[in-house]
């Protein structure tokens, strides 16, 4: 089991590995509400489920609707999200990732991969 202090050295050195990741002209930048709301959503779809973006809004609850909403249409002009109708009813939005959206949590992994590895 690692010491506390270790513990602290390795999320250090993985917030400073994120830095560099958010830095790279790969990837759009992110404000901390995009990037929370894009987390939460990453934390539905990793469980296989769906969102809808009446879904998306009750993942930040101490965010005003209309700010994810907001977020979320900017999420989707930076490539991060797409937004399809539902088949059954075309009223509900899904949200989903892209592919853009999946090679920034790629990379968010190797760098938890590697700040671990150097503990």
């Amino acid at each position: 089991m690692p010491k506390p202090k270790d513990a602290s050295l390795t999320y250090l050195r993985f917030l400073n590995l994120v830095s560099a990741v958010r830095s790279l002209p790969a990837f759009p930048a992110l404000d901390a509400v995009e990037e929370r709301v894009l987390n939460a959503l990453a934390a539905v779809w990793a469980v296989g489920a769906r969102v809808t973006v009446l879904e998306a809004v009750r993942l930040a609850p101490d965010v005003s609707a209309s700010t994810v909403h907001r977020r979320l249409k900017g999420l989707q002009r930076k490539g991060l999200i797409a937004l399809r109708d539902d088949a059954s009813d075309s009223r509900v939005r899904i949200i989903e990732p892209t592919a853009l959206a999946t090679e920034w949590f790629s990379r968010l992994g190797q760098c938890l991969s590697v700040a671990a590895r150097e503990a």
